[in-house]
């Protein structure tokens, strides 16, 4: 359905966005400490994704562009290497001993080699990556679509959400993490990427493994994939409200 007067789609949102996002964002320590008001931005979430949902079908894909529209420049967002000496390790061996394992609520938990992954139909798509800082750029990604690794591990009925667990930490030790709702893994554009622009992912893109999820903001895109766990809450994990960014204030759907 086309809106009337041509309004875009993000125009729409606006309005549900517009104080959520901005409170979120910034920072306000002394409201979000207030648990009524940490209730509010929940509910205000919630509505927020039901309402993106709705105007947006869940077969939807993100637009999807030419080998002529690759940005000349794609930058590296967030952290750019993970520091730690496993990973260094792993880096030197040129990542052949890396293993993705995917487990929690499925009935065949399995890991996977990146030799494996790359031994699977591909999918290869051209898009734009949307980063919340005002940036954005366009590259090509090739990887393994997460819903052929959903099919051989089979989600049981009670899993709700995967969370991504990654090899880069932050400064105070914490680990880097991620979620989706499963029904997410199975859109056709979800990957697990392994190459940019018809390159094998370097450190800073989030070598060896990163996730692709073309219709949400570039912080949903976990990179240094080492586990995928499928759980029914995400109540306990990190800071329990679905990812590292997610429990210092940022929105965890992030459909755009």
């Amino acid at each position: 359905m086309t809106p009337k007067h041509g309004m875009k789609r993000r125009e729409i949102l606006k309005g549900t966005l517009g104080a959520t996002s901005v409170i979120a964002l910034a920072g306000c320590d002394n409201l979000t400490r207030s648990d009524w008001f940490a209730e509010l931005l929940s509910r205000a979430e919630t509505l927020t994704e039901l309402v993106q949902r709705a105007v947006t079908p869940v077969g939807a894909m993100a637009k999807e562009y030419r080998e002529a529209d690759i940005s000349a420049v794609f930058p590296a967002n967030g952290n750019i290497d993970p520091g730690t000496q496993k990973y260094a390790e792993m880096v030197r061996d040129e990542f052949a001993r890396w293993e993705v394992t995917v487990g929690g609520l499925v009935q065949a938990p399995a890991s996977f080699s990146i030799g494996a992954l790359k031994a699977m139909p591909a999918r290869t798509q051209i898009t734009r990556h949307d980063c919340v800082e005002g940036w954005s750029a366009i590259g090509k990604w090739t990887g393994v679509p997460l819903g052929d690794l959903m099919r051989q591990v089979r989600p049981t009925p009670g899993a709700r959400y995967a969370v991504f667990h990654c090899a880069d930490i932050d400064e105070q030790g914490v680990a880097y993490y991620e979620s989706v709702a499963v029904e997410d893994l199975y859109h056709p554009q979800t990957i697990l990427a392994y190459e940019l622009n018809g390159k094998a992912l370097d450190v800073p893109h989030g070598a060896p493994l990163r996730l692709r999820l073309e219709r949400q903001l570039g912080y949903k895109h976990a990179k240094y994939v080492e586990r995928i766990e499928l759980v029914a809450s995400l109540d306990g994990i990190g800071g329990g409200k679905g990812g590292y960014w997610e429990d210092q204030g940022y929105e965890w759907y992030a459909g755009i």
